[in-house]
């Protein structure tokens, strides 16, 4: 017979710079799937101010890229156990984000931008998290499919949301676009809509003005 327990874990995160706690934004930012967060944050680095805080949890999943050996890569989650670690996810993040907001004085704006499968945990645990987002930004993925969509309309009600993609994105099917424009009906939230020329990965200039328009 199946049983479960929990015990303590530790998991990794990175940050733009040690907080003072005087930051006026923070930016929760969600790698895709088989990155890390390390590398991950550098993408932002051009953004990088005193007066805004960059933090970069990282999945608690790991694999090999290719193999039995050589790189490594986080994930979310993957179908084996699916609940589980999406209840994990929920938990690390609430701890991450709530340690760091607990100690400011003046509680800083917070935006969310999930990567690929991180756009779809970000929107599961956005849904679910106690505190306002200010805006939430899913690039190359989207909504999760499992959204409870009552609970995220009235999350979601004074929350910016925008959606980023690549016209020649390999990763994007015409089928989950189609389903991603269904979520959103039943949403019946405004979403801002972003194309950009490239593939599967963050556009520099379209990061910046996203980035640039919520300071």
């Amino acid at each position: 017979m199946k049983h479960s327990i929990r015990f303590e874990y530790e998991s990794h995160y990175f940050l733009s710079h040690e907080a003072t706690f005087e930051e006026k934004e923070i930016w929760l930012v969600m790698h895709g799937y088989g990155q890390l967060a390390e590398f991950f944050v550098r993408k932002f680095k051009s953004f990088f101010s005193p007066e805004v805080l960059f933090i970069a949890p990282e999945g608690t999943n790991y694999n090999y890229l290719e193999g039995f050996q050589g790189r490594v890569g986080a994930n979310w989650m993957t179908k084996h156990e699916r609940e589980t670690a999406i209840a994990n996810n929920h938990r690390l993040l609430d701890k991450l984000v709530g340690t760091y907001l607990e100690k400011y004085p003046v509680k800083p704006k917070i935006h969310v931008l999930g990567f690929s499968q991180g756009a779809a945990t970000a929107t599961r645990w956005a849904s679910q998290w106690d505190r306002k987002i200010d805006s939430l930004v899913l690039w190359a993925g989207g909504f999760a499919l499992d959204l409870d969509l009552e609970q995220a309309r009235g999350k979601f009600a004074d929350t910016e949301l925008i959606l980023a993609l690549g016209d020649r994105d390999e990763m994007i099917t015409s089928e989950h676009i189609q389903k991603q424009e269904e979520l959103i009906s039943c949403l019946r939230k405004d979403v801002l809509r972003y194309t950009y020329p490239g593939g599967h990965d963050l556009d520099p200039e379209l990061l910046e003005k996203i980035i640039n328009q919520n300071y």
